[in-house]
């Protein structure tokens, strides 16, 4: 039970529902739908090799069809988290927990132009560095704008 309008809001927004005032937003599932397909877009990657999910975490995966110089044998994947931002890491084997290459720093849902760019670097070696914490975490109908190109 929500005890005042934030609570309210942050219930709301963790079943991904919205409450009158956000009726105009793009729910979560949605926008995340949609900017996950741009970014694969942009970066080439086909819809069978990508997917998205809204649960307690909205996250999304994109199978890399190209690899590094240095793991010429591994695959990669690209992972976009509501809570870490996108990073790409190399494709776990079993219950591995995949190695990180390299984070993009900065925006949780930064253009889908700018994330395609980051994988560029990565792949073409200009990037590397170890995961690490995003700005603070925006409340979903908040990202769900942000997906969109539309701030709230």
């Amino acid at each position: 039970m929500a005890h005042d309008s934030r609570d309210k809001e942050l219930l709301l927004s963790i079943l991904d529902l919205q409450s009158p005032a956000y009726t105009t937003m793009p729910s979560l599932e949605s926008a995340l739908a949609a900017y996950t397909r741009a970014v694969a877009e942009q970066i080439g990657v086909p819809l069978h090799a990508v997917t998205h999910e809204v649960t307690d975490t909205a996250t999304a995966y994109l199978g890399l069809t190209a690899r590094t110089a240095d793991r010429p044998q591994r695959d990669l994947m690209l992972i976009g988290d509501e809570r870490l931002g996108w990073y790409v890491a190399i494709e776990p084997r079993g219950n591995d927990q995949p190695p990180v290459i390299c984070h993009l720093r900065g925006q949780i849902a930064p253009p889908p132009t700018a994330v395609a760019q980051f994988v560029t670097d990565v792949l073409d070696g200009h990037r590397s560095g170890q995961l690490s914490p995003v700005p603070p975490r925006l409340d979903r109908a908040t990202l769900a704008a942000h997906m969109s190109g539309t701030p709230a």
